[in-house]
């Protein structure tokens, strides 16, 4: 059992849209992710997630409504929600998903991480 700084994480990475595990807890990971730009549209079958802003904000976009995250917010997007994250400047996220949980869910494409790399 170690304490855990986050930006000392965060600093040990540079890329967008690609999740790090920082640490895990029962079934579930704790990811650290930078957001800048535009992700995909996708869903999730099996799996809810939970954003939590650490620096900077984003927009959860929804098919029925946006969502703005600042800095020490959280959501949860429930199991097969549609949803589309949106960062005009960086932000610094922290997800805690089921380790089953692939990054861009239901869509396969050029920001889908498969072997999640652990910081």
């Amino acid at each position: 059992m170690e304490k855990v700084n986050l930006a000392h994480k965060f600093s040990l990475f540079e890329d967008h849209w690609s999740p790090k595990i920082a640490g895990e807890i029962n079934d579930s990971y704790l990811k650290l992710v930078k957001f800048k730009g535009e992700f995909v549209w996708h869903h999730h079958e099996a799996e809810d997630e939970l954003f939590l802003v650490v620096k900077g904000r984003f927009l959860v976009k929804l098919r029925d409504r946006d969502i703005w995250l600042e800095e020490g917010e959280f959501v949860i997007v429930p199991r097969g929600v549609e949803h589309k994250p949106i960062a005009e400047e960086e932000a610094l996220v922290l997800l805690l998903e089921p380790k089953s949980t692939l990054n861009t869910g239901n869509v396969r494409d050029e920001k889908t991480v498969a072997d999640v790399e652990r910081i």
